[in-house]
């Protein structure tokens, strides 16, 4: 099954895409989508939004994982990356796909083991998990979105079979 993870920003979008057999992940391709610093707001989202479009189509994910926003102390800042975060939700909605959210702190501690891990173990344990994958820090923990969903689907998928 192939997933599609993504650590949504305005400025910088990454994405990452496994393939799950059983307990098996194969790394199958990462990336960043950049979006210009210049234009209104509206053509930086329109872009975002094309950018994931494009990448939904040429790597035919079944399913998407984003990873939520993290609040930051400047709100306007939060405000733009919530709106980005909603162009990343909507794209593989619209393609069909369903879309999950994970929390920044439940995909590191997924990961790494420890939820207040940095960007720079999140790196580390992706290229353990995924042998020989070098990304930079957005492609990295959309990956990591990308494997912490693997792992839940995986558990929920054990536990409806028990019932």
């Amino acid at each position: 099954m192939r997933l599609i993870g993504f650590d949504p920003g305005l400025r910088l979008t990454g994405w990452g895409v496994i393939e799950v057999e059983g307990n098996r992940l194969r790394h199958v391709g990462h990336g960043v989508i950049k979006v210009t610093t210049t234009g209104s707001l509206a053509e930086r989202l329109n872009e975002l939004f094309d950018g994931i479009v494009a990448v939904v189509e040429a790597q035919r994910p079944v399913e998407a994982a984003v990873e939520e926003t993290f609040v930051n102390v400047n709100p306007g800042s939060t405000l733009k990356l919530g709106q980005a975060r909603g162009v990343v939700l909507l794209a593989p909605a619209r393609a069909g796909l369903p879309v999950y959210e994970y929390a920044a702190n439940l995909v590191k501690k997924s990961v790494v083991g420890a939820g207040h891990a940095d960007k720079r173990q999140v790196a580390m344990m992706v290229g353990r998990l995924l042998p020989g994958v070098e990304a930079s820090a957005d492609a990295a923990d959309a990956l990591a979105v990308a494997i912490c969903h693997a792992h839940h689907r995986a558990t929920a998928r054990r536990i409806e079979a028990a019932q």
